[in-house]
């Protein structure tokens, strides 16, 4: 179902973004970026041929995840966590284990890194499925590129 993601599946990503984040959508030029800094970690959900989702994680430091919409430059020597920066479905494609298999592949390449845990930032009331997922708030003054209702979470792998 998840293979890694390729320059000519940007445009899909993007649309799915579109369409999923809304308010949190970033531009095409950010997921090109994310394929540019750590491809291994950057995958596509693909159904009947077409492009249904999205993920894209990374090393990162734990309590400071990247600014939503911002080119991150490069990865830390020092990163301290997996960071899963984006994971989204399109509604066809949620209910039949596809956000449960990206999450394992989150886990095992973390897992194979070293890394302890996974770090995230919820939006739009996502922090209701990551808590269902094992990831607990973690305490922090509000991001602004997130805005207000953005969490900061984590989750043990």
């Amino acid at each position: 179902m998840w293979r890694s993601m390729r320059a000519t599946d940007l445009a899909a990503v993007s649309a799915i973004s579109d369409a999923v984040h809304g308010r949190f959508t970033e531009p095409l030029a950010v997921y090109a970026g994310r394929l540019d800094l750590y491809p291994a970690g950057c995958f596509v959900l693909e159904q009947d041929d077409t492009v249904a989702g999205y993920l894209i994680s990374h090393p990162w430091h734990r309590e400071d995840p990247p600014k939503l919409g911002a080119l991150p430059g490069a990865i830390p020597p020092d990163a301290d966590a997996w960071y899963l920066h984006d994971l989204a479905l399109l509604p066809a494609a949620r209910g039949a284990g596809a956000g449960r298999a990206a999450l394992d592949l989150v886990k095992a390449q973390a897992r194979a890194r070293g890394f302890a845990d996974i770090a995230l930032m919820a939006v739009g009331g996502a922090d209701r499925y990551w808590t269902r997922q094992g990831f607990a708030y973690v305490p922090r003054d509000a991001d602004p590129s997130y805005g207000d209702d953005a969490y900061l979470m984590l989750g043990a792998i």
